[in-house]
Parts: C-alpha cells; sequence; structure tokens
C-alpha cells in the first residue's frame, strides 16, 4: 500500500458514510498530517482532541468533551502500533449517532509483528533511564515503532539524547516533531497537555523484525549508558 492510500481510503469512507462540508470530525493533533489532510479533502472541519498519555492514542474523554451538535464523525488512529480504545469509543459513537473510523498504520505480516514484539519485549526488561512503552490491559500492539520516552526537561534533554545515541551508532528518530495542530496548515490556537508533552519526550527506537540479539542489547547498553547525563530537574 503506497503512503497516500490509507488517507485516501479514509477519505472515502467519509464521504461515503455522509461527513459533508461544515461537519465537524474528531482528530488526533498528535501524528501525521494526512488523517487531517483527508478530512479537509471533504470539506470538513478538523476538531483536534488531546491523546491518552500511555498509549498516544486519541484519549475517549477528551472525544467525548469534543462532541457537539456539529460533529458528525470520529477517526481513531492506532498510533505506533497500538490500537485506540475502540470500545469506549465505539459506546459514545453510539450514543450521539456518530460515525467511527479506525484508521490503520502500514500492515505487516504476522511473522513480523511477533518478532517486533519480541525485541520491544526485550528491550523493556533491559531498558532502565527512558520511559519504556505502556500497553493498555486488553489492548493489542504490533509496535511498528519501539516510542520511549526520555525523562528530564522535555525537548532539549530528549533531543540531546538522540543526538548522542546516533553519534554512538544506535539509529533513532523523534516520531512526532509537531504536532498538527501547530503546523501552519492546520494552526489551532488550543493547548493539548499530553499532545505537547509526547511531542517533547518521546523516541523511537529500533525494533524492527531483522534486529539481531546482539544489536538490541546495543542499543539497551548504549541508551542505559547515558543515565547519567540526563537527570530529570
Amino acid at each position: 500500500m503506497g503512503p497516500g492510500q490509507p488517507a485516501q481510503t479514509l477519505q472515502r469512507a467519509l464521504t461515503t458514510a455522509g461527513v459533508r462540508a461544515g461537519d465537524g470530525v474528531v482528530v488526533p493533533s498528535y501524528g501525521t498530517c494526512e488523517v487531517v489532510e483527508a478530512v479537509r479533502q471533504t470539506g470538513a472541519m478538523p476538531v483536534f482532541v488531546d491523546i491518552d498519555a500511555d498509549s498516544y492514542c486519541v484519549d475517549p474523554a477528551a472525544v467525548q468533551a469534543a462532541v457537539t451538535h456539529r460533529t458528525a464523525a470520529i477517526v481513531a488512529v492506532h498510533q505506533f502500533g497500538h490500537r485506540a480504545d475502540m470500545a469506549r469509543l465505539g459506546q459514545l459513537a453510539e450514543r450521539r449517532g456518530l460515525l467511527l473510523v479506525a484508521h490503520e498504520g502500514e500492515q505487516s505480516t504476522s511473522v513480523e509483528t511477533a518478532m517486533r514484539r519480541a525485541n520491544a519485549a526485550y528491550l523493556s526488561q533491559r531498558l532502565t533511564d527512558v520511559i519504556t512503552p505502556r500497553v493498555r490491559p486488553g489492548a493489542a500492539h504490533t509496535f511498528l515503532q519501539y516510542v520511549v520516552r526520555v525523562p528530564g526537561n522535555g525537548r532539549p534533554d530528549r533531543d540531546a539524547f538522540a543526538r548522542t545515541l546516533r553519534a554512538r551508532g544506535v539509529r533513532c528518530r523523534i516520531p512526532v516533531q509537531t504536532p498538527v495542530h501547530r503546523m501552519p496548515p492546520f494552526r489551532r490556537d488550543i493547548w493539548l497537555p499530553e499532545t505537547e508533552r509526547a511531542a517533547d519526550e518521546c523516541l523511537a527506537l529500533p525494533v524492527e523484525a531483522g534486529l539481531t540479539r546482539r544489536e538490541l542489547h546495543r542499543v539497551a547498553s548504549v541508551c542505559n549508558g547515558l543515565g547519567g547525563l540526563l537527570q530529570p530537574a
């Protein structure tokens, strides 16, 4: 599936369900702009809501607070491979007569997913100086990305941690540089505290299926070796 196809599929789903110009569609700001762009292509208005601090998916309580008479749909993004709370979102959508659409990430085989989960479990058992991913009880996580939080003073410490990892040969990336609601084409004058905090603290470490145990051990070793460099304020 090409990079533009999930957004096109989402746009078709919204349009087919009758979402029209002027309708409100609840979306997360923490993630890529393709979901928001798909909503705008229908003529609807993206309504940004905050995320759950553990799953990085939309917080059902925040969604409920954002629903108005103009709301037509909720888009739940399964973030980094962690499934959104579809049970609670589904109950809300049913009560309010809203469309609920799940936006899937990239697809992978069951073997790849099993290997990523095993790699994630290995890292979570060995990492000591970052906050490892949390999985909501009963939820599924395929670990398309292994996202940790770097403790300390937010973005400066996270960025310094990332630079040092790269200098020592460990690949890493910042999963969301800027929340969508702060990007110029989509800017809103709102404050989403968990979204802002995640954008400042999160870092994705290698977890792909092809990693060897030796490579994973090095990732954990290098990360743990930086614990004395960056301490919480």
